[in-house]
């Protein structure tokens, strides 16, 4: 395998001394097509050669090496006049430092900046005895750094004279400025650097004052931004900031590497960028050349696994994952004891000597016999003398390439959490692993309805599993383009009639017009049959102070959160103080670039558009669902999987708040059924979510005063409006399966992004769409009182709508909810497992919340017992489990 650097790099591969590290572990999902490495703490796996501009100084003997490398006398045209090996202190990259090197003359290349920072030694100037040192002292190729021109963005408010002497230390380093002086044209000017292929390496912002620029937003956004993941962010701050440890540690957490004392002194701000050249910079580029060589190691079909010197596993490819038959999560941090049978204490002891072990080891594979494989250990130290970590490397018997491959596999993978997303990529797709999609499709072709395209992935994973390497990437390639749009709608298959629950209430809720007439649904929600005007009123004064909604709010993101408790707190207007919470919380008003007022208006005017007179669907439910959106985009970002923007964080809460505004409190099918105006008017199809997301927009659009809109440009709205629209769409239950199966397809395979047919923004909509369904039903998967409760609430509706089809004599859509028969454990329990089980599971692997499926078995377990024990109706429940809070029909 080799790797090239770009045709406007610097020079061919160069020879330096250098030791591999791998402190943290990288995965199948952490190959995305940008790498992720952190601050300059991080130990680098490449040298420190070639690192930025033309290069001449001094010859520098190298610490490590008895015999003094060449040095050229004379250069050919166009080219660096001397080059000089790496020192020590260079390539202690991990701690930050850097050796020092002096300008001098010399011809540099065409188009290059001259710079202090030197090539180490070309392969030309290695000494003819290195294979005849120590293991350790052994030189190994590295991977040359890129070498564009330096770039560096200034974001100050006013160009005063410390921007003017800053400018001026940058020019005299031969960076290109630029200057802006607001968030949004920074923002802006990053974005169209990125749509160039460009990039800034420095960025420097004027944090003296949060009345001017919030430094601390501002480094956060670009850390989040495209390109910009290892760009070098220096915050200039006041002298008196640097006796406040809580201010500058804020800066840091944000994503700002150093913070500097403001000063107009021009030598001293051209020696403190120099450093930050060296000690930042520098070793930044270095690592941005890492992902090539884990993406190389990733690819291998050989198997490799890397330790440290505990023989705790740090790193494993995807070739050690199908042969081990377990997922990276389950291989990294285990003690390498737990996949040998072998007795390992012969490779500890010749390692502590750095010595290689080259032997047949027994590996254990999970639930299976364990397999001799010839084993070679290599120690490396990548600090010190004493090796820190060791290297494995699996031959495949008798050179069969796709040994593996012929390994007996499991029918069913088990679940598991999954934690290598990296905070460099958007690519979503590559966060589940292969366990995911078996087991979620495997359960989804027992269910009561399948699209076919389910089943055709089926038989083509089988075969896949009998057949030679190639055929497997052909099938692999069939399967991706059977991920397009339009494979994927459900039907029902034939079901028992004597099963309520799957005729009455899941073909209620999931059969379209096109299969049964009298049974239309949208999400078991529902569409109003007029339309009324309310005045918003916002919330009363006494209630903005509430200490006790302030300490209540302040567990808002709690996945206990105890909504029903802000109902009452509030006098039933907890989307509003909820919604203002969490728009605070995710910096909404600066994302939409509005003021609060309009914000809380806008919320006003939303709330009250839902009917209280709905036991279910009203302000309490929009609030739950936006408290479970808050919930799932904070654990994406605490698992560093930043799939969501500012602007896909905002509008998914929008959309959360308004995506069953204005429900009458009756079905999508009774309003079918009862040829409402607004059935006709949406022609029978998805008639309450396009309501709910047309109500929306007439309101906001319809008044000034509650536009949070109206400072976006057209493009930004644009986006936004879909993104609203897609994502209270969705909730309609119709397409549930089609979501479910989409997201386990796409989001559980193991096939590399640039084999993917699913670009960013298929993949990031779909997550959306299954990210707001989750938040929708979510009530299963709630603490078993909330549960209850909103069993109770549901179930009060449906009776009611029920009662009415009776009463109009129209087609009865759920027949099972009648008040005088009805068995609400039975509907629970036939809710939980035709519908919300698999898609908890399937999401949960996706984002980690084990809460999830623990609350759902409780809370199944419980409706099993009640179902037992007899115990059927609302009144038997509430004797059993009062109702939290004040009694729903009291409104």
């Amino acid at each position: 395998m080799i790797i090239s650097s770009q045709p406007n790099l610097v020079g061919s591969v160069t020879t330096t001394s250098t030791t591999t590290t791998t402190s943290a572990h990288m995965s199948e999902e952490s190959v995305p097509s940008t790498c992720n490495c952190g601050a300059v703490g991080v130990s680098v796996g490449v040298g420190v050669g070639g690192a930025l501009g033309a290069r001449q100084s001094p010859p520098a003997v190298e610490p490590t090496t008895t015999a003094t490398p060449k040095t050229p006398t004379s250069t050919a045209p166009g080219r660096d006049s001397l080059t000089r090996p790496a020192s020590e202190s260079e390539l202690n990259v991990g701690t930050g430092t850097s050796g020092t090197s002096s300008s001098g003359g010399g011809n540099s290349r065409p188009g290059h900046r001259k710079s202090s920072l030197a090539l180490a030694l070309t392969p030309e100037d290695e000494p003819m005895d290195v294979y005849q040192r120590n293991l350790m002292d052994l030189k190994y190729p590295t991977v040359l750094p890129p070498n564009p021109p330096l770039k560096a963005l200034l974001v100050f408010h006013k160009s005063d004279s410390i921007c003017e002497a800053i400018t001026a230390a940058c020019q005299r380093h031969q960076l290109d400025v630029t200057l802006v002086k607001s968030k949004e044209e920074a923002l802006d000017t990053l974005q169209k650097s990125y749509a160039t292929a460009q990039c800034y390496h420095l960025i420097i912002i004027d944090a003296r004052s949060t009345k001017n620029l919030d430094a601390e937003h501002i480094a956060r956004t670009i850390r989040h931004t495209h390109g910009h993941h290892l760009t070098t962010i220096i915050a200039v701050c006041k002298k008196s900031f640097f006796e406040k440890d809580d201010v500058l540690i804020a800066l840091l957490d944000a994503g700002v590497n150093r913070c500097v004392a403001e000063t107009t002194n021009l030598a001293m701000c051209s020696v403190e960028l120099k450093q930050i050249l060296h000690s930042i910079i520098r070793p930044h580029n270095v690592m941005s050349t890492q992902q090539a060589l884990y993406t190389a190691l990733h690819r291998l079909k050989e198997v490799v696994l890397i330790t440290d010197d505990l023989l705790r596993i740090q790193y494993a490819n995807r070739a050690t994952e199908r042969l081990l038959n377990m997922r990276l999560d389950e291989i990294i941090s285990k003690q390498l004891e737990d996949i040998f049978v072998s007795d390992l204490s012969t490779i500890s002891e010749q390692c502590k000597n750095i010595k290689e072990f080259d032997g047949i080891l027994t590996v254990r594979r999970k639930s299976q016999e364990g397999i001799p494989m010839h084993v070679r250990v290599v120690p490396v130290a990548c600090i010190g003398s004493a090796p820190t970590h060791l290297i494995f490397n699996f031959d495949v018997p008798g050179g069969q390439m796709d040994f593996i491959a012929t390994l007996p596999q499991p029918k069913e993978a088990p679940r598991g959490s999954l934690h290598s997303v990296r905070r460099c990529s958007f690519d979503v797709r590559s966060i589940a692993s292969d366990g995911l999609r078996r087991t979620s499709l495997a359960k989804l072709t027992s269910l009561p309805l399948e699209a076919p395209i389910t089943k055709i992935i089926n038989l083509l994973s089988q075969v896949q599993e009998n057949c030679s390497a190639d055929e497997a990437r052909l099938i692999d390639k069939v399967l991706e383009f059977l991920k397009r749009e339009g494979l994927y709608s459900p039907q029902m298959k034939e079901i028992r009639t004597d099963d309520p629950i799957a005729t009455d209430l899941i073909g209620a809720l999931l059969t379209g017009p096109s299969v049964y007439s009298s049974r239309r649904s949208s999400n078991d929600s529902i569409i109003r049959t007029g339309s009324s005007t309310r005045t918003a009123t916002i919330v009363p004064a006494k209630m903005k102070s509430n200490p006790i909604i302030m300490e209540l709010l302040d567990e808002s993101l709690s996945w206990d959160f105890d909504i029903f408790k802000l109902e009452e707190i509030t006098d039933y207007h907890p989307l509003l103080y909820l919604g203002m919470e969490m728009f605070r919380r995710f910096d909404v008003f600066a994302t939409l670039n509005i003021d609060e007022n309009v914000c809380k208006a806008w919320l006003a005017v939303i709330e009250a558009h839902y009917r209280k007179s709905n036991t279910y669907h009203n302000s309490t439910h929009a609030a739950d669902v936006m408290q479970a959106t808050g919930a799932f985009i904070t654990q994406l970002t605490n698992k560093d999987m930043l799939v969501m923007d500012r602007m896909e964080e905002a509008t998914a809460l929008i959309a959360a708040a308004a995506h069953d505004v204005d429900h009458p409190g009756r079905s999508s099918a009774f309003l079918c059924n009862s040829n409402d105006a607004l059935a006709v008017l949406y022609n029978d199809l998805t008639v309450l979510e396009n309501h709910h997301a047309a109500i929306t927009f007439k309101l906001t659009l319809g008044d000034d005063k509650i536009n949070i809109f109206k400072n976006l440009d057209k493009e930004t709205y644009k986006s936004a409006r879909s993104t609203i629209i897609d994502m209270i769409l969705a909730t309609e239950m119709t397409r549930h399966f089609e979501h479910l199966a989409k997201f386990v397809s796409v989001f559980g395979g193991e096939e590399p992004r640039e084999h993917n047919c699913q670009t960013d923004e298929e993949t990031s909509i779909l997550m959306r769409r299954m990210l707001i369904k989750v938040a929708d039903v979510s009530n299963p998967a709630r603490p078993m009182q909330f549960c209850i409760e909103w069993a109770r609430r549901i179930a009060e509706e449906y009776f009611m709508q029920t009662d009415e089809e009776k009463q109009r004599h129209l087609p009865i859509v759920m027949p099972m909810f009648d008040r005088a028969t009805c068995s609400i454990p039975k509907s629970q329990i036939g809710f939980i497992e035709y519908i919300i089980q698999d898609m908890m599971h399937a999401w949960e692997s996706f984002i980690d919340m084990p809460q999830l499926i623990t609350y759902m078995q409780i809370n199944y377990s419980q409706w099993k017992k009640y179902d037992e024990q007899g115990v059927n109706t609302l009144a038997e429940i509430m004797a059993k489990q009062p109702p939290v809070g004040k009694m729903a029909n009291s409104k």
